[in-house]
């Protein structure tokens, strides 16, 4: 028999019990939508979660460092250092960050107050809506220079300020030379509530000697492993110790996040995956049951002349159909509730290629292995028993 007999013979089956073949195609499409669904929001999420974190520099790398009466690190050395390596590094900054009083006139809030280097605006990649940032002479002199962020003008300033104007910092009055362009909608908490000064003035508002904490950016992000290790090196000639300092960057931040998100995607698929599995036993049920219902068919089919291999290819091809058509039914409500539940969420979800392959391709292999021993059953029956059932 050939293979588009057994096909029509099988689309034959099929509609001539619409009722059954759909609810045997159920289970198959709840998996297989299930499975797209997930994996793209998934998907979706891992994107936003990068996305987000790329925006705060994958070229940058954080050190921190414990001081001890005998080994620290020098500001001026470190500055050295990047100047030493500028193939690999675009800058550095000394970053001392705390939470102060601020306050101007009757107005007043607790906010983070950055003391930085003149780097820190280019390898953060700031921007300024007018004025300028922190420079060398500021850090120099001490100079009580600031640049803050517009929720700072929004809640001290009414939204109103100029170049030139004061606040209090912890009681200190320092001028404004910048204001920061708005980034998170300014926004308490936010990258807007932020006041930098220069680190020198920070270090002293913190009644601290030592600086602990640098941000270096490289020229490129291929070259973040290959500063990470020059700064291990650098580090450990000073601190002889490996637990005095740490090195981070966002590109292990992010090689994480992928490794979470693929966890969580392998646990999700797999839980979504038995839905399938069940399906599977569906197909294999009513393949069964209509083998039984047919045993007088297959038994006249082969005192006609039916081989054993054609009797099989009919029931294994009618159960890789069923299949095959509710993976494909699943696929496209997968795809609309993947898009639809991401937009729902905020984040831009697509059913991904690899997901839509290996849907289908278990489905239609699941067809294919379920409905195999119903069909084997069917080719092993007797044509003279097969006749004589009712």
């Amino acid at each position: 028999m050939r293979i588009s007999q057994a096909f029509k013979l099988a689309w034959k089956s099929i509609l001539g019990s619409k009722m059954r073949s759909f609810l045997t195609m159920l289970g198959m499409i709840i998996g297989v939508a299930s499975v797209i669904t997930l994996l793209g929001l998934i998907q979706g999420v891992t994107n936003y979660l990068i996305s987000t974190f790329s925006e705060l520099g994958t070229n940058m790398i954080t050190v921190s460092v414990t001081s001890t009466d005998t080994r620290k690190t020098n500001v001026d050395d470190m500055y050295q250092f990047a100047e030493d390596n500028s193939y690999i590094f675009q800058g550095v900054t000394p970053n001392v960050s705390s939470r102060y009083t601020v306050k101007n006139g009757s107005n007043s809030l607790t906010s983070t107050v950055v003391g930085v280097g003149e780097d820190y605006l280019d390898i953060n990649n700031l921007s300024l809506n007018s004025g300028r940032f922190i420079q060398y002479a500021d850090i120099k002199n001490r100079y009580n220079a600031c640049v803050i962020g517009t929720y700072i003008v929004d809640e001290l300033f009414e939204g109103i300020a100029r170049i030139g104007d004061s606040i209090k910092i912890d009681g200190q009055v320092y001028t404004i030379v910048g204001f920061q362009e708005e980034q998170a909608d300014s926004e308490a908490n936010s990258t807007d509530d932020r006041i930098y000064i220069p680190y020198s003035n920070a270090v002293r508002l913190a009644g601290s000697s030592d600086i602990s904490n640098y941000t270096f950016a490289t020229t490129d992000t291929i070259y973040v492993e290959q500063g990470e290790e020059l700064l291990d090196n650098y580090l450990y000639s000073i601190m002889k110790n490996e637990d005095l300092y740490t090195i981070t960057s966002m590109t292990q931040l992010l090689d994480t996040i992928n490794t979470m998100t693929g966890m969580l995607a392998s646990v999700l698929g797999g839980i979504a995956g038995i839905s399938l599995l069940v399906a599977g036993i569906g197909i294999m049920n009513i393949m069964l049951v209509s083998v039984v219902e047919r045993t007088k068919e297959i038994g006249i089919r082969k005192s006609l002349g039916a081989k054993k291999r054609d009797i099989m290819w009919q029931f294994v091809i009618e159960a890789a159909t069923i299949s095959t058509i509710g993976g494909i039914i699943g696929i496209l409500i997968g795809s609309i509730a993947t898009s639809a539940l991401g937009n729902a969420f905020g984040i831009e979800a697509a059913p991904t290629l690899n997901s839509i392959l290996l849907a289908f391709g278990v489905s239609a292999g699941i067809g294919i292995g379920f409905g195999y021993m119903p069909a084997n059953k069917a080719a092993k029956l007797n044509p003279i028993d097969a006749l004589r059932s009712e």
